[in-house]
Formats: C-alpha cells, structure tokens, sequence
C-alpha cells in the first residue's frame, strides 16, 4: 500500500461519520446496556511497549463496568506497564448486512481480592467467596469502565441513524443502569 491509500483506509470511517445521522449518547447508551448485558466472552486486548496480547475471557456487565475473574497470565505484563485497555463484543453468527458488535476503550483496574468491592463482584457473578479462598493461587478481577465504545449495529440504519455510533464516557449524561 502507498501512503495514501494507508491514509485512505484510515479515514474510511471518519468520512462515512461526517454524513451519518448521530443518536442521542442517552439512546446509545441503553441499547450498550442491553447488548453488554446479554452477551458474557470478550476479547481483551493489551499491550505495554513491545507486548500485545489479546485474550477471550468470560465478563459480566455492571455498575457501568466489565468485571473480569481471571486466574492470571501474560495480559497481566501488558497491565503492569499500561491499564488503558481495549475489548470487543460481538455476535458470532453476523450475516453480511447483519453486524452487531461493539469495540470498547478504558481502564482497568485490578481489584485487591476479598475487598467489598471484589466480594460484591464474586456474589453478582454467584462465585461463593469461600471458593476463591481456597483456590492455591488468587483469583484476580479486573474492573474496566468505559471511556469510548464504538458500536456497530446495522439495525440502526432501520432507525434512520449512521450503522457506527460512538459513545464517549465524557460526554455522555447517562446514569449508570446495571
């Protein structure tokens, strides 16, 4: 590719946004909270300076936030040196026409085990605290909010609006639902 058509890729969206008819962050919002709500498996995506690593892992959706139980591994040297993360959140069986997904952009934090926080967690996901006490390494969590997620949906063009839709944690005046 030459430098140009790089430059070409990189603007598609840009471009087609300029024209799109934008939803109200409100609206947008309800509908990522529905579809984070119903789906359970993202792919986390991390890196530090010369690390990426992407990992599927099981989440549940609430409090405005992914909360993540894992047991460890190489997404934890990505999160030592850089805790801005991305993920994506899709439909398995999208038909052309038919996508449905979301890219999400945030921080995660690591929530200190048995805190209120990770054993209010451990009940909404039903995992009895005293499993994880007795597991022979830590059960680690990760809690992601949000700043941006970019929403694909082509159900939306049905509505009148863009297919792409962003919706920015700054922007938004949404209260957080789950």
């Amino acid at each position: 590719m030459t430098d140009e058509q790089y430059a070409q890729a990189v603007s598609f969206w840009t471009r087609k946004d300029a024209a799109a008819k934008k939803m109200d962050q409100r609206t947008l919002y309800d509908w990522i909270d529905t579809f984070l709500a119903a789906h359970k498996v993202l792919a986390l995506a991390v890196g530090g300076s010369d690390f990426i690593r992407c990992t599927p892992l099981e989440y549940t959706w609430h409090e405005g936030a992914l909360w993540i139980f894992t047991e460890g591994g190489l997404k934890f040297k990505g999160l030592r040196e850089n805790h801005h993360v991305a993920a994506a959140v899709f439909e398995t069986s999208a038909s052309f026409g038919g996508l449905k997904s979301m890219q999400i952009e945030g921080d995660a934090a690591i929530v200190e085990p048995f805190t209120d926080a990770y054993n209010a967690a451990a009940a909404f996901r039903k995992i009895p605290l005293e499993a994880l006490k007795k597991l022979p390494e830590p059960m680690w969590l990760l809690k992601i909010v949000p700043t941006e997620i970019t929403c694909l949906n082509s159900d939306f063009k049905k509505e009148g609006f863009g297919s792409r839709q962003i919706w920015r944690a700054e922007a938004a005046d949404t209260p957080q639902k789950n």
